[in-house]
């Protein structure tokens, strides 16, 4: 199984404070969570990101460097079951509650259908999930700026509903603040 952290975004969500990969939560760079929890369960882990985007060292990962545009996180998952040429299971950079149990439970729900996805409160959190190539021809007709979930949704993924704490993006200071608070309850 290839792990892909989908690191592609800019860090407009944070106020352009920088990339998203890089910021520390508990005196570690972010994107560092996610990709250990995906070494729980994965042979391989990419990186997919833009070529310009800057990198805190995260060991035992390969950098994929995705198209420059559109800045979407469908280029990432696109890109990377391209690159793979087989399934992949996706995560955002910014997740850091997923868990290697979190990422078997996705795996063990897997069909042969396009996706499993995962679900909190009954909405679907399309930057957690397993992707195949079956999704692609779908994924490439979407128009290009339309919203993921949406985009998502039409190829009719099998849905996993977790915690919403465990799929939680952190999009903003205050977000890594109570994330810093929440890990140190830990």
């Amino acid at each position: 199984m290839i792990g892909a952290v989908l690191a592609g975004g800019g860090g407009g969500r944070r106020g352009g404070g920088g990339s998203p990969p890089g910021a520390l939560l508990a005196g570690r760079p972010l994107i560092s969570y996610p990709v250990d929890a995906l070494a729980g369960v994965c042979d391989r882990i990419a990186v997919v990101c833009k070529e310009h985007t800057r990198l805190p060292e995260v060991p035992g990962t390969e950098r994929w460097n995705e198209p420059a545009e559109p800045r979407h996180p469908l280029t990432g998952i696109v890109h990377a079951l391209e690159t793979a040429a087989a399934p992949v299971l996706v995560c955002a950079c910014d997740m850091p509650f997923v868990t290697p149990d979190a990422c078997r439970t996705l795996l063990q729900a897997a069909t042969s259908g396009p996706a499993v996805v995962a679900t909190a409160d009954a909405i679907l959190q399309p930057t957690f999930g397993l992707y195949t190539p079956a999704a692609l021809e779908a994924m490439r007709a979407a128009p290009e700026h339309a919203p993921l979930t949406e985009t998502i949704e039409s190829i009719g993924p099998v849905r996993v509903a977790l915690p919403p704490t465990l799929v939680q993006s952190i999009g903003s200071a205050e977000q890594l603040a109570d994330a810093e608070a929440l890990l140190g309850q830990r």
